[in-house]
């Protein structure tokens, strides 16, 4: 509500000051070269017009930090720091190139506390969710775990729509995330390993991902996302989820008539053995019983508390080598804070990762940290009837539940109610996620400030390759050992949810602050060339693929390469106006 409440507070000042500068300068508009005070005439009004924030580069040095601080086209909506005036404010110009290199390693850094937070967070959580909740194995495949594989992508669209500036943002990684993960990560899979994709579900996805891009290409060329739109998004991803479960059910029901009649198998029940071979030999062995003393102790609960705090497996450690020790390092101390601030359940575990003193610590950090960190903590620090703060009173609250949770529980046993732990970690460690994500936009906003980038290319290129970077590995893991078929199916499973549910729930939310329609604000001929990019990519496929008899070998895994690869450098002309529309 904050970012709809503050454009309507800016509309009729911003009329008023920009008929004045209009009257001054003779119907031109501010000159870019001219110093500040020239370019906006004082009035009685104390706001300053919206001027594109790119600007600020083709200003004199002197005047930058009081433009980027009286602009409003230069604040951030939400967020814990301001980047644009850490740059041109803190940073003399001659130091330019190193606020730009500082600002480069804390967004690889904020990445890499995205993947740690899904992987090791926020996905174990959705799983004890889906478990508690005894859903099947493919409706938590369509749910939860694609809200817990896409769920930086997701983050990031709800962060980028909440600010119409930013929403080229959303649209550039959702479709640049798309166009690379249909493209390179499926042709690399067919590179890898060349193999046999199974029919009806490649054609059931990728017909879902066509008609999912034809809508939201329609709302681009609308301008705007009405609630209806919102709702139709993700109703069209319920439809999906329902058909999926349904071909499941009717793959299941030809498969007991093959067993009977003694059938052949088809490559979709190959692909339904290649998931039970990957289970069996992920699963089939502890290797912690190797490490179990053979002699019983009991742990104290302070030993209890040191060993679950600590995120460093010395036995690991000794055995990894140098290039994994350096990325340990720096994941140790947002790994120590995730452990510290969110709990974890684990239904795979005889005692559901139960740590009796850590969870009672949680049970007073995470509702602290979840109030600290909802919308940049405006709620925490709201003091009820102007006396008492919101996070004293979930501090109170939550040390007398932990100290009734510790005095009524043992260390050996989890209670009856452990499972709402799993429901606490997915709501902390969404937050955690959604806290990375808007920092992510802010800082790669105020790079393309500095470097006259749109937020579509920006989107298309490092949002959405610093979000797909986990699905990428993970992919070609699969298809290194051997499973190409189950890789190249993740790859058109998980977009369908980004792209559905990103666009639908980041306008939903939006629509809900500001009870008005989304406006879109494309960024010129660049998102329609990457819109048009993708739905090329798909249409390729859709008749390639069929016509090899879904043999898919290294030459069409060059082809989606080689198509990428054109694409990226059709969306970087356009970006520096190589390319452009002639205007008659």
């Amino acid at each position: 509500m904050a970012g709809g409440l503050l454009h309507l507070y800016w509309v009729l000042p911003l009329l008023c000051e920009l008929l004045m500068v209009e009257t001054v300068s003779g119907g031109r508009g501010p000159s870019t070269g001219a110093p500040i005070s020239s370019q906006f005439p004082a009035s009685g009004v104390n706001q300053t017009p919206t001027v594109d924030c790119r600007e600020v580069c083709s200003l004199n040095a002197s005047d930058r930090c009081d433009f980027v601080r009286t602009n409003p086209d230069c604040r951030s909506e939400g967020g814990y720091l301001d980047y644009l005036e850490g740059i041109f404010c803190h940073f003399p110009p001659s130091l330019l190139p190193l606020a730009i290199s500082l600002y480069a390693f804390w967004l690889l850094y904020l990445f890499l506390i995205l993947g740690v937070t899904a992987a090791k967070f926020f996905c174990p959580n959705l799983s004890a969710i889906s478990s508690t909740l005894k859903l099947s194995h493919n409706v938590a495949g369509v749910t939860f775990l694609a809200f817990g594989n896409g769920a930086p992508d997701i983050f990031s669209a709800v962060v980028a729509f909440s600010d119409p500036r930013t929403a080229g943002l959303a649209f550039g990684a959702l479709f640049g995330a798309g166009t690379l993960v249909t493209t390179v990560v499926a042709g690399s899979i067919a590179i890898l390993r060349p193999f046999t994709a199974a029919s009806r579900p490649f054609l059931r996805d990728i017909i879902f991902y066509m008609v999912a891009v034809f809508l939201i290409f329609t709302a681009l060329y609308h301008g705007r996302v009405t609630l209806a739109w919102a709702l139709g998004y993700l109703g069209f991803y319920v439809f999906y989820v329902v058909t999926v479960v349904l071909c499941t059910w009717i793959y299941q029901w030809q498969r007991r008539r093959a067993l009977v009649y003694s059938m052949p198998g088809t490559p979709e029940m190959l692909s339904e053995s290649e998931e039970d071979r990957v289970s069996s030999n992920t699963n089939s062995y502890d290797y912690g019983e190797e490490y179990r003393p053979l002699l019983f102790y009991q742990e104290t609960t302070a030993q209890i508390l040191v060993r679950a705090l600590n995120p460093l497996d010395y036995r690991k450690w000794r055995t990894k080598s140098v290039y994994w020790r350096a990325l340990k390092v720096f994941k140790l101390p947002v790994e120590f804070l995730l452990l510290l601030t969110v709990p974890v359940m684990d239904p795979d575990k005889e005692d559901g990762n139960w740590k009796r003193p850590l969870n009672c610590l949680h049970l007073v950090i995470s509702p602290l940290f979840l109030v600290l960190t909802l919308q940049s903590g405006t709620y925490g620090v709201y003091e009820i009837g102007g006396l008492f703060p919101v996070w004293a009173v979930v501090v109170i609250v939550g040390t007398a539940l932990a100290a009734v949770t510790f005095f009524a529980t043992s260390n050996s046993e989890p209670p009856r109610l452990h499972w709402l732990f799993a429901f606490l970690g997915f709501l902390t460690s969404a937050l955690w996620i959604n806290a990375a994500a808007t920092e992510v936009v802010n800082i790669l906003r105020s790079l393309g400030v500095v470097f006259r980038l749109s937020n579509t290319v920006l989107g298309l290129t490092l949002l959405a390759w610093g979000n797909s970077i986990g699905d990428v590995f993970s992919d070609f893991t699969l298809a290194r050992q051997g499973y190409p078929r189950m890789a190249f199916s993740a790859c058109f499973g998980g977009i369908i949810f980004n792209i559905l549910v990103g666009v639908g729930l980041g306008c939903l939310l939006q629509i809900s602050r500001s009870h008005m329609e989304v406006k879109l604000e494309p960024d010129g001929l660049l998102v329609w060339v990457l819109a048009g990019a993708l739905g090329l990519s798909l249409v390729c496929s859709l008749v390639s693929v069929p016509l090899q008899c879904f043999q898919l070998n290294r030459v069409y895994g060059c082809c989606l390469l080689l198509f990428y690869l054109t694409f990226l450098v059709v969306a970087l002309l356009t970006e520096f106006g190589v390319i452009h529309l002639k205007t008659v």
